[in-house]
């Protein structure tokens, strides 16, 4: 039965669902990844976009609540900010949990092309946790 990781931030809208699609894709279905907010809001199409840069495709992906069933389905827990990280919910002690400080691209406030390059800046350091990652798992 394969691992599964757990992405965590607020919004579900950018970082997780990056991560998610990142590990899916890298993983090759030697791991099962899931993501979660704990305040979901919907996914952002910039996120969308830099994915498809990749040949990802997230557009099927929708934001989910964190809650008990779908936490404790994971091996790994992996807080992407520090609210998420602060509020994560107790977990048990079978399960790894790391915490990856990441910048919400959502929140820049650029013209187009800036806000398009710190979402291609985020993805790019998620997929480099995640090849450093595949290592532990």
């Amino acid at each position: 039965m394969p691992k599964k990781v757990l992405f965590l931030c607020t919004g579900n809208s950018a970082r997780s669902q990056i991560a998610e699609g990142l590990m899916r894709h890298m993983a090759k279905g030697n791991i099962t990844a899931l993501s979660a907010g704990l305040e979901p809001k919907a996914l952002h199409p910039l996120a969308i976009t830099v994915m498809d840069e990749l040949g990802i495709d997230i557009n099927d992906h929708r934001s989910k609540k964190i809650d008990p069933s779908l936490l404790n389905q994971a091996d790994w827990v992996i807080t992407l900010c520090g609210n998420a990280d602060a509020r994560c919910p107790a977990i048990p002690s079978r399960m790894r949990r790391e915490y990856w400080p990441t910048e919400d691209p959502a929140q820049t406030l650029g013209n187009p092309e800036e806000n398009l390059s710190v979402f291609r800046k985020i993805r790019d350091e998620l997929k480099e946790r995640i090849i450093h990652l595949l290592e532990k798992v």
